[in-house]
């Protein structure tokens, strides 16, 4: 088992999560969360259709491409170029992100 990641290393490149990504032994790790049993429902009605086995692998495909796109958005935009040059000058990456999310750049 991999230690904690240290508060610095938590905003990786783009070049480092898609190298990340391609890894075939990526860690794993179990989450829970609460969602309304009617989404849960729908979920479980339409992964079949999609050919999912389950609905818990769909909403990995679902939260896959929306971080996949909102990554995407980001990298090589002003917003990574900033945190580059925050981060250079020992701004933390707390309050790069803090920073970040209050000014609505990043949805959460």
């Amino acid at each position: 088992m991999k230690p904690p990641q240290k508060k610095e290393d938590s905003m990786k490149t783009v070049t480092e999560r898609i190298k990340q990504r391609l890894s075939k032994d990526r860690q794993m790790t179990t989450i829970s969360i609460r969602m309304p049993q009617d989404v849960i429902d729908d979920l479980k009605e339409i992964a079949p259709a999609l050919g999912f086995s389950g609905y818990q692998p769909l909403m990995k495909a679902y939260i896959g491409q929306a971080l996949r796109r909102d990554l995407e958005r980001l990298s090589g935009s002003q917003v990574q170029a900033l945190t580059e040059s925050l981060r250079k000058r020992g701004v933390a990456d707390e309050a790069i992100s803090a920073a970040i999310e209050e000014a609505g750049l990043i949805t959460a």
